[in-house]
């Protein structure tokens, strides 16, 4: 392929790396912007950054979304074919004592992006949503064509925010937009904060571990080299008016303006409680539980309907849990030299 410039925001964070070193294996020239805040550990957003700069093709700017003057000089500077919006406040329950956190980087900082895009005629906005929009949702599996209008957390309405901004921007400004709703993302280099990571440092240590919900939870937890791919191959395929579209009965995942958004996960719900056997058999131990109730802000299940993935793109994720959390286990064992 010919080499087309493409601005990867959050590139040092979880996702970020894994999409930055494989649109970099394409041949993508990759400008990654990053504010490497302290939400949690800095070190390892240093080591991903650090892996990323062997390539060639990757430059990093160390920009906050919320800067409109830097986030503007960048985009004058680059003239960008794509933009792939990673970067956020991330975390439901961070959501619920640190809520101003959120309106600034997730929605403040959301819009500095969709203005620069349109003012430098992006070709395609790729944007993170999140399954969290779902909320008090029942109907499973999770489908893009239903209603979300029942968010559980700040995080959740943030995310349904950005959905509403970017149609706004497509409908205003015909930009391109398509939001991704990602499922429980897990695997290598993953972020400190969230289950499997708390999960196997805890049982490595001997530690109890909390688990929400005495472990009656459901989710559809997705391996982070599908979700890369996922995005790889929605990158070029530019979202497009649905002409189809009718006010009357509007179809929430489309629109008349070039407008898409899709779940990115497993398809496939796996119980905690399996989730953590799977976690002891390869870590060789078995996990102390400290079982407690659901959480606010939580829901007992998630699980994606992927057929518009599949149809757009011919790809669905399927990695099975064994092989994403062995391959955690893996690089956790090997990264903090655990013996």
């Amino acid at each position: 392929m010919s080499s087309k410039r493409i601005l990867v925001t959050g590139a040092a964070g979880f996702i970020g790396y894994h999409l930055s070193e494989k649109l970099c294996s394409q041949g993508y020239e990759v400008i990654g912007l990053d504010n490497l805040n302290d939400y949690y550990d800095v070190n390892l957003k240093l080591s991903r950054l650090q892996a990323l700069k062997k390539h060639q093709n990757f430059s990093f700017a160390e920009l906050n979304l919320t800067d409109k003057p830097g986030i503007d000089d960048l985009f004058h500077a680059n003239a960008f074919d794509y933009v792939v919006n990673l970067a956020a406040q991330a975390g439901v329950r961070y959501s619920i004592t640190h809520p101003y956190a959120y309106l600034e980087s997730n929605m403040h900082g959301f819009l500095n992006i969709l203005e620069a895009s349109r003012h430098h005629k992006i070709k395609h906005l790729i944007y993170a949503s999140s399954s969290s929009v779902y909320g008090a949702n029942k109907k499973m599996p999770f489908s893009v064509h239903n209603n979300v209008d029942h968010p559980l957390s700040l995080y959740a309405a943030s995310k349904k925010s950005n959905e509403l901004m970017a149609h706004t921007y497509s409908a205003l400004y015909n930009l391109p937009t398509t939001g991704l709703r990602f499922f429980t993302v897990y695997g290598p280099y993953g972020r400190p904060d969230m289950a499997l990571f708390i999960f196997t440092k805890a049982i490595i240590e001997g530690k109890p571990m909390d688990v929400f919900n005495h472990g009656k939870m459901k989710r559809d937890f997705t391996y982070v080299d599908d979700i890369v791919e996922s995005i790889s191959r929605l990158v070029p395929k530019v979202a497009e008016p649905n002409k189809d579209w009718d006010g009357m009965s509007p179809d929430p995942a489309t629109s008349f303006a070039p407008y898409k958004i899709f779940n990115i996960g497993n398809n496939s719900p796996v119980e905690l409680l399996d989730y953590i056997n799977v976690l002891e058999q390869k870590l060789g131990k078995k996990a102390i539980l400290n079982l407690l109730p659901i959480q606010d802000g939580d829901v007992p299940a998630t699980f994606a309907d992927v057929s518009d993935l599949e149809q757009a793109v011919g790809f669905k994720p399927s990695t099975s849990i064994e092989t994403g959390i062995g391959n955690f286990v893996n690089w956790y064992v090997d990264y903090y030299k655990v013996k």
